[in-house]
Parts: C-alpha cells; structure tokens; sequence
C-alpha cells in the first residue's frame, strides 16, 4: 500500500513540474560552472553556450529530454578541452550519460559525481585525471558503462565498485592502481563443522557484477591473483600489472617494487566470522518489530521529502517568468578537495616565503608590476640571481581550479631547459600569508624591449641583433619541436624576451599566470607593463594561442627588431600593414624597414629576415613554415662572425645610398 501511496507522490510531482515551461535554473547553473572550469577550448566548442540563455539544450554537446524538461546527455569527447570536472555537475540530476573521452582534464574526479543517480554512462577516458576513484562513484546504480582508462588515476580500486549490478562495462586500463582487485566470490570460505554457513557465502566487491561483459585492468599496478569470478575475461584484461599470474606479460619485480602477496584467509576465522554473521541474520529475522519502525520512519521521511518537493514545484511555477539564478554558497570551497599530486612537483625546488624574502630585500626590490602580479629581484642564498613573480591574489578567490591549474603551471614550466629559454628554479606556496610565486633566473639586461624602445637600441648593433634573433629561433625550435608535449609561449614579444650579460636571449612564459588568474583575454597581448609605448589591437590577441600564433608572433618580433618599431602603436598603426609595403614591392626598397639608429647592417641577412617575416605572417595558420625551417634558414644563410659585422659597415648603406 505504502508503495502505491509513493508512486502517487511521484506523479503528482511530476504533474508539476511538467506544467512548469521554465527549464531548472540549477542545471543551467551547473552547465555555466562546467564551462568556466575549462580554461582552454581550442575547438570552441563552448561558442554557442550564451550564458544569458536560459534554456541549454540547443549548447554544443547538450543533449535534452523530450519535451526539453532536463539534460540527459553531455557528451563533448576529443575537443582539447584542458581544465578541471566541476563537482557542481551533480546538480543536474537528470544526466544519464557523461562523456568527455579524450580531453585534457586535470585534477580529480569529484565524488559529487556519485549523486548522479540516473548515470547510465560515465566515460572519462584518456584524459589527465588524477588521485584515487571516489568511494561514492559505488552509488551510481544505474550505471552501465564506466570508462577511466589512460589517466593517471592512483590508489586502491574501491570495493564500492561492487555495488553496481548493472555495469556492463569497466575500463581502468593505463593509470597507476595498486593494490588487490577486491573481489571475492564467497568459495573460498571454509566450511564449518556442521556446514550450516558455508552456502550461505555471497560474492563481494567485483563478482557481485553478474552484468558485466567487457573489463581492462591492464597496465596499473595490482598484485595478488586474478579473482576466479573473472576468469572468463581475456588474460590481456590483466597483462602489465604486478599479479600472480604465470605470465610474461606482467610487469617485471623491478617496476612492481615490493608488493605484499596475496593475502589468505584461515578457515576458522572465516568460518567464525561467518558463523556470527549467521546468528546476527537469524536474530534479525526473529525481531520483524525492527523492520516495522525502519518502515515506518523511513515513509514519514519519504512523505516530508516529498510535500517539500511539491510545494517548491508549486512556488517554481507561480514564479516562472523570473528565472533565480543558482547561487553558490560562500563556504563551497571549503567542500572541495585539492588534490596535491606530489610526483609531478617531486623535482621542482619549494621555496619558503621566507627565503624569498631575505633573497628580495624583503620584497623592496621591485623589477616589474601589473594588476595581477609583482616581479621582484633577489639573490638566492649561496646562488644566482632570481626573478621571482608574485602572483596578486586574494585567499578568498582562489578556488581549488587555479590551485591545481597552478600546480600543472609549474610542472609545465619546470621541464624547459635550455640555452635559449629561462628556467625555473622553483615556486612557493603557503597559506598563511597566502603566496603563490614563481622563481626563475635572472637575466641582468634586461628584455629587449627596453633596449629597442627606451633609446638603449643604439646597444644592439646588426649583428648582435642576428645572433638574437637566432638565439630566439633556437629557444623556439626547442619548444615546439623538441618538448614532448609541445610548449607554446603565452605572450610573444619583446617582453617576453629577456637579455644576459652578453646579449644572449631567454625566452620567459612570465606572462603564463595570466592563465591562472583569468581566462578572459581582457589583458591578452600586452606588449608591456605600466608606461608602455604601445599595446597591440584586439585583432592581433587570438594569435597568441598556439604553436601557429607563436610563428605568426615571432614574424612580428622579427620586424620589431630589424625595424626598432613596436608591434603596434596609435599613430603609427600596426607595423605588419606597414612593413608590407615594403615586403611585397620590389627588393631594392627593403632598407627603407632597417631602423634608422642602425649605423650599418647587412643587406643579405635582411633579405633572408624578410623572407622568414613572409612565411611567418602568411594568413592561413596552416600555411606557415615551422620553427624547425625557419631556425635553419636562419642559421645557414645568417653570418654573424666579427668579418660579417666589419663588412656590413663598409657597404650597406654605401649599397643603400646607390640604391636611391
């Protein structure tokens, strides 16, 4: 009876909010707060998702159900997507399937996702994914499909995995699981003296998924033996792990390290334990008084939940032609793990405030400043001269997202090493003051900008310009060509460019943190810090992006050297429209481009530049050369020996004269 009572409930609820037209704000909410949790969308993917609509369903990967009432389906798989899962995706509580395969998600696996109770289908695969699967995943009950391959998942598989009866498939494949594969299929008790439990045994963890059909826990590393519940799926189900199993294809004993063996459990422990689960079951089954009041309590519940449910449906259609938006609660990110993966910033140096500070002249000596960030110069202790950026933020708007966005930054930073590019020595993170920097090595000269725009270009004669541009092309190959993954520079410019002693250049991703601190491009494209001459036009910020906008910006960089002009000024324009007029004319006008503070240059080493300038500002993306050509064309066609310099002395502009 009581049952039918709730099935009345449930309709009468849902009577209500299917003569409701507005859709539920909350999803909309959750959707928005997905999106600003991607800080990368290559694809753009998300350009349609107008945060101002009030009805999601027509969004890029959005999915609807009939009649429009709900999200049932996000599915947005190989976009490029780099950023972090949005616990707060547990608000659309109609989802039925999520699919993000093949992204670039960072961070963990929210345990909110287990309040998705209608998820059919969970694929998360082959993205970056970190930290151990959340117990609360084991509440999914209706799932069916569950994908976590290729990430970098760590930790024991969660024996709640059991509790989903329909999975029909599992896929853990390539992550960094250890442990046992909690499954045990109730066999392996020994029977008592008067056999009166033994068949009483029911299976646990993994054999309870009678439903499933296709699993992969290769290549982790679990130990122990292969549970005889899935012995029927394929030997490379298991191959690349550390277990007990007579084949060539698990990991060798280096790479498993010292992994406990399988543990065996004693019969008469087993069997007493079961014995008193026995008795415990048969007390129950004496007392039904118990499962009365559970049922009762349990329907006054059910009924309270649901006259809420039926008056907020009430005061949601009275109120529908003013959509609230779902507010965040102030103290939501103190409900939110942070995941500190510690193997990415194993061999990264941690620095305390502390030192900084004696290394900075408590923090007095200031190099460089904008709205978001301080850059300070110090002397480490016993070491080099260091740059150290300060990141300006406020404790309270730092959400877990930038934290672990900060965390990848540094790891991503700490790889690039070479002649041509700065280093990071370390960073610094504390809570109280709260801090967040970066440390890099100091380069004394200065950026180039300083040197071509502040009258200091007098400094850079024609070949010590060569070898810069050189010396930028090397740094530049390297990124692109030699790092695995690829690294791009935030901001290419002359800012980014700073100068040794001797005139050597380092590339700087200073302008990296911007990335943390905003993913708008309000700032986007800066060419420098407070009393710059020029900043460059919107049009030229989206080029920034990616390898093809490093090229297209090292074209540019490239003219702004040769030229002593910056990439953009109010009442000069843009220096790409006016070297153009040079560039596509005949050859005899290419001096014209040659900055006038320049006492003499090379004629030869200009036409290769120009020829470089061209390939890089082609107007398709696709059709431009990479660095690893153009640093060759550079190298072989560029002389910057001493008699190279004497010679452009005596002759370029006596070449220039006869020219005109």
């Amino acid at each position: 009876m009581r049952t039918w009572v709730l099935f009345g409930v449930l309709g009468i609820v849902g009577l209500f909010f299917l003569t409701c037209d507005a859709f539920p704000s909350n999803e909309v909410y959750a959707l928005n707060n997905f999106r600003e949790a991607i800080y990368e969308d290559p694809f753009m993917v998300f350009s349609n998702w107008n945060t101002l609509d009030s009805d999601p369903c027509g969004w890029s990967g959005i999915v609807c159900s009939i009649g429009g009432g709900h999200v049932i389906k996000i599915n947005i798989s190989a976009a490029s997507l780099k950023g972090f899962l949005s616990p707060n995706l547990q608000f659309i509580s109609s989802l039925e399937e999520l699919i993000l395969h093949g992204n670039v998600l960072i961070g963990t696996i929210p345990k909110e996702i287990g309040l998705l109770k209608n998820l059919k289908v969970l694929d998360l695969g082959s993205n970056q994914l970190t930290g151990p699967i959340p117990l609360e995943l084991g509440n999914l009950s209706n799932i069916i499909k569950l994908n976590l391959e290729s990430n970098g998942l760590t930790g024991k598989l969660p024996s709640e995995l059991g509790k989903l009866i329909y999975l029909q498939e599992l896929r853990l494949d390539r992550n960094k699981l250890k442990g046992t594969l909690p499954a045990s299929n109730g066999s392996n008790f020994t029977s008592s003296a008067h056999g009166m439990y033994a068949s009483g045994a029911k299976p646990t963890g993994l054999c309870r998924l009678s439903q499933l059909r296709v699993a992969d826990f290769s290549f982790n590393f679990f130990f122990g033996s292969i549970p005889k519940c899935l012995d029927y799926l394929s030997k490379t189900s298991f191959q690349g792990n550390c277990l007990q199993a007579k084949d060539p294809r698990q990991r060798s004993t280096s790479l498993c390290g010292d992994t406990p063996p399988a543990k065996s459990h004693p019969a008469q422990s087993n069997t007493k334990h079961r014995s008193i689960e026995g008795r415990a079951g048969h007390q129950s089954a004496s007392k039904p008084t118990w499962l009365l009041v559970l049922e009762v309590v349990t329907g006054v519940i059910a009924g309270s939940l649901f006259l809420v449910a039926i008056l907020s449906a009430i005061q949601k259609c009275k109120n529908k032609s003013s959509i609230i938006p779902w507010k965040r609660s102030a103290s939501m990110n103190d409900h939110m793990t942070v995941y500190v993966d510690t193997e990415m910033l194993k061999d990264v140096v941690r620095y305390s405030r502390q030192e900084l500070e004696v290394a900075c002249e408590d923090f007095s000596n200031i190099i460089g400043s904008s709205p978001d960030s301080l850059v300070y110069k110090g002397t480490a202790k016993g070491g080099p001269e260091i740059a150290v950026i300060s990141l300006c933020v406020k404790e309270e708007q730092w959400t877990t997202y930038l934290e672990l966005y900060f965390q990848k930054e540094v790891a991503e930073l700490a790889r690039i090493n070479h002649e041509n590019t700065a280093k990071l020595l370390g960073y610094c993170r504390e809570s109280s003051p709260f801090t967040r920097m970066l440390v890099f090595e100091y380069a004394s000269n200065g950026t180039l900008y300083e040197h071509l725009h502040y009258g200091e270009g007098c400094q850079l004669s024609w070949t010590r310009r060569m070898k810069i541009v050189i010396g930028i092309a090397k740094g530049l190959k390297y990124l692109h060509s030699e790092l695995d993954p690829p690294f791009t520079i935030s901001e290419l410019n002359s800012n980014a460019v700073y100068l040794t002693e001797d005139f050597s250049p380092k590339l700087v991703d200073f302008e990296s943190w911007k990335r943390i601190l905003s993913r708008s491009e309000k700032n986007s494209g800066a060419i420098s810090s407070e009393g710059a001459m020029c900043v460059l036009p919107n049009s030229l910020r989206s080029r920034h992006l990616d390898i093809q906008g490093n090229i297209y910006a090292f074209g540019v960089l490239l003219l702004e050297i040769i030229s002593g002009r910056p990439p953009y000024c109010k009442n000069k324009g843009c220096l790409v429209d006016w070297a153009k007029e040079f560039l596509e004319v005949v050859p005899e006008v290419l001096p014209y481009i040659v900055d006038p503070e320049l006492k003499h240059f090379k004629y030869e080493d200009l036409k290769v530049i120009c020829e470089v300038v061209n390939l890089c500002i082609r107007p398709t993306s696709s059709s431009r050369t990479s660095m690893k050509d153009l640093c060759a064309m550079l190298e072989s066609d560029i002389d910057t020996s001493i008699t190279a310099e004497l010679q452009a002395s005596s002759f370029a502009w006596a070449e220039l004269a006869l020219s005109s």
